[in-house]
């Protein structure tokens, strides 16, 4: 048996996407080959609670680091998996190196800007001093080998079924299409796209899902171009996530700066073609067969358009999508996750 810590929260409520990710891969991780622990803040995932030689630490008010650093260095992991930002990490990755710690770093690169080159010294951090880095889309991993000369296999995000799923029966019609953008409210999100789009298509209903600093922004835009057929539904559970992509027909997500959204394999999953943006090479969406990937906002609007006003297209391409998704299944990706970290530390041990 060997151990795994990840400064990840297993909290069954904590919708953070990188910790569903790690909840999803630490709840099928063979229990009596893996040992974890993992932070959580209220009532933790029943799925990893019940699992053996699992070690929930509480997060607490003030004191996290200290009482960490004292956890790794009295019961040193065998592998430090996924590490961010935070003081924890920076401090474990300088005593490693000063105490010579025989724990593996596995880096995970989910996150969007490595193509601008800005990415936070951290982050860069991590994939330069990792024994392994893997990439959550293949665009990701090309960029890792270009610009930090690592080899990055790509590894998915995988969708859980017990929420997205498709529906029975979607409208056969061009009328009372729904829209629907899910994801933070963020500037380079552009929501206030969505709300555009609605102007222009008073017929078609669009629903927004999320919270962020330009949400009022939006409302306050829908208020001005007198959308009646836009709906902000705030902050919704994966499972509310689910019911409301079963109900939508188009997914729109004119995001510019992402690593590899989950949203968009969520909408697949729920047979929904997407519209998104090509500037980050979404391997969850293969243009012109499950949705579209737009080169300029004009595409983007045209995509859109072409989508709204053709039933037809929309069937063909969320049936595609639904197949597609097939390649996300968690359970394939746990147990690839699996042979890393056991390649990891067999690795680490014969130094």
């Amino acid at each position: 048996m060997f151990t795994i810590f990840t400064p990840s929260f297993a909290d069954e409520a904590d919708t953070n996407a990188q910790n569903l990710s790690v909840k999803e891969v630490v709840a099928r991780l063979d229990p009596e080959r893996i040992a974890g622990t993992m932070f959580h803040e209220g009532a933790a995932d029943s799925r990893i609670a019940v699992r053996p030689h699992t070690k929930l630490l509480q997060w607490r008010a003030r004191g996290n680091t200290g009482r960490t650093l004292w956890e790794i260095l009295t019961r040193t992991p065998d592998v430090y998996f996924f590490p961010r930002e935070g003081p924890i990490d920076t401090m474990f990755l300088s005593l490693r190196r000063t105490l010579r710690l025989n724990t593996s770093v596995v880096s995970y690169v989910v996150s969007g800007g490595l193509a601008s080159g800005s990415y936070a010294p951290a982050r860069v951090r991590h994939i330069r001093e990792a024994d392994t880095v893997i990439a959550n889309n293949s665009y990701l991993s090309d960029l890792v080998k270009q610009k930090f000369g690592r080899e990055a296999a790509t590894i998915y995000d995988g969708t859980d079924s017990r929420y997205f799923f498709p529906p029975a029966a979607r409208s056969e019609t061009s009328d009372h299409v729904i829209v629907l953008y899910a994801g933070s409210m963020r500037p380079y999100k552009r929501v206030p796209l969505v709300v555009q789009s609605a102007a222009r298509h008073p017929q078609v209903h669009f629903r927004i899902a999320g919270v962020g600093e330009e949400e009022k922004v939006c409302q306050k835009l829908s208020a001005q171009l007198k959308c009646g057929n836009v709906e902000f539904l705030g902050h919704l559970t994966p499972a509310q996530l689910g019911e409301e992509m079963r109900r939508a027909d188009v997914f729109f997500f004119p995001s510019i700066l992402e690593g590899h959204p989950q949203v968009l394999a969520q909408a697949a999953a729920s047979g929904l073609p997407s519209v998104a943006m090509n500037i980050y090479r979404p391997d969850y969406v293969t243009s012109g067969t499950t949705g579209f990937l737009a080169q300029s906002d004009d595409e983007l609007r045209e995509k859109l358009d072409l989508l709204i006003q053709r039933p037809d297209l929309r069937r063909s391409m969320g049936e595609a999508a639904r197949l597609h998704s097939q390649k996300f299944n968690w359970d394939d990706i746990a147990r690839q996750w699996q042979q890393v970290f056991e390649q990891a530390v067999a690795k680490r041990r014969r130094r």
